[in-house]
C-alpha cells in the first residue's frame, strides 16, 4: 500500500506541501539561519526518515549556504515557517528527478 492509496495518503501529502513551501529545486530562501539554495527535495518517506535519522520525517531538503563562500550541500527536515523568505523561486524549466 503506498501513500497515495492509503486513506490519509491525499490529506498527508497535502500537509507535507504546506510543510515544504515554495521550496523546490533551484528556489533560494533565507531565514535568520542565513540564506539557502535548494539543490534537492526528497519526498519519499523513508528516505528522508534514513536521511535526517528521525522516524517521523515526511520530507528532506537538501540545500547549500550561499552566503559561505565554502558552503556545503547539508540535510534539513524543517518546516516552512513564517520567518523564512522566499528570495528566488524554483525555476519552472526544472522537472522532478527520477
Amino acid at each position: 500500500m503506498t501513500d497515495t492509496d492509503h486513506p490519509f495518503g491525499a490529506e498527508l501529502r497535502r500537509v507535507v506541501d504546506q510543510q515544504v513551501g515554495p521550496r523546490r529545486p533551484g528556489a533560494i530562501y533565507q531565514n535568520s539561519d542565513g540564506a539557502f539554495e535548494v539543490l534537492a527535495l526528497v519526498t519519499e518517506p523513508a528516505t528522508a526518515r534514513d536521511m535526517l535519522r528521525r522516524r517521523s520525517a515526511q520530507f528532506a531538503l537538501i540545500v547549500r549556504d550561499v552566503l559561505r563562500p565554502d558552503g556545503q550541500p547539508f540535510v534539513i527536515g524543517s518546516v516552512w515557517s513564517d520567518s523564512d523568505r522566499l528570495v528566488r523561486p524554483a525555476s519552472a524549466v526544472l522537472a522532478p528527478v527520477g
